[in-house]
């Protein structure tokens, strides 16, 4: 599957690389960020971006400007936000008249929701969540979900049941306090990146195929 590396200007000043990725004529377009640890070139994000191609789904990936410069630490917000809105930008022109979506991998994830909880990202239709991280490990909290109260368009959280930045019932409690807007998708016995055990007698690639076509048939849905 053929990737197209691209420059992504942002309203700061510089620009940001980005990762095009298609089918001919795709049904849906997601801008995809990625999580703390791993850049846009992370395997995890490539089977992501692959797999939804197969599935008729177009994806832009891009770095947050920390892992461009190799850093440790995570962007600030605003920092963080402008990436965002950056790459969706590109992302709509790119897609032209297939339905726009924006999302990404844990904290991805959580700074596009943040970016659109402040102002509505223009021509999105829905985000999707892979692994929202609601808490730090071992810390359970839902303060980082209290912006979600202030995002008007669908969401989408695909969650393993064994994620330990997410505890299940304060997730599911925080999705049932969405009022409607947000739809969870559990993923038996997987953890925050999609692992599940060797007992279970099913592949990690067995759950990344179920949480990704149960996004590519909501993103069908909104």
């Amino acid at each position: 599957m053929g990737t197209e590396a691209i420059s992504i200007a942002i309203a700061e000043g510089g620009a940001i690389s980005g990762l095009w990725q298609s089918p001919p004529l795709p049904k849906a377009c997601l801008a995809l960020a990625h999580g703390a640890g791993a850049g846009m070139s992370h395997r995890s994000m490539a089977a992501i971006a692959d797999g939804l191609e197969t599935r008729g789904v177009a994806t832009l990936r891009y770095q947050f400007p920390y892992m461009e410069r190799r850093g440790k630490r995570v962007d600030p917000p605003a920092v963080a936000h402008a990436a965002v809105r950056a790459a969706v930008a590109e992302a709509r022109r790119r897609a032209s008249t297939a339905p726009l979506f924006a999302g990404g991998r844990s904290f991805g994830g959580r700074m596009t929701s943040q970016a659109q909880a402040i102002a509505p990202l223009d021509g999105v239709r829905g985000l999707v969540f892979f692994a929202f991280p609601l808490h730090t490990a071992g810390k359970p909290s839902v303060a980082r979900a209290a912006h979600l109260a202030d995002v008007t368009v669908p969401m989408l959280f695909l969650q393993g049941t064994k994620d330990t930045l997410a505890e299940l019932d304060l997730l599911q409690h925080t999705v049932a306090g969405l009022d409607g807007r947000a739809t969870l998708e559990l993923l038996p016995d997987a953890d925050h990146a999609f692992h599940v055990p060797a007992r279970t007698g099913r592949k990690d690639a067995d759950v990344l195929a179920a949480a990704l076509d149960a996004a590519v048939a909501w993103m069908a849905a909104h």
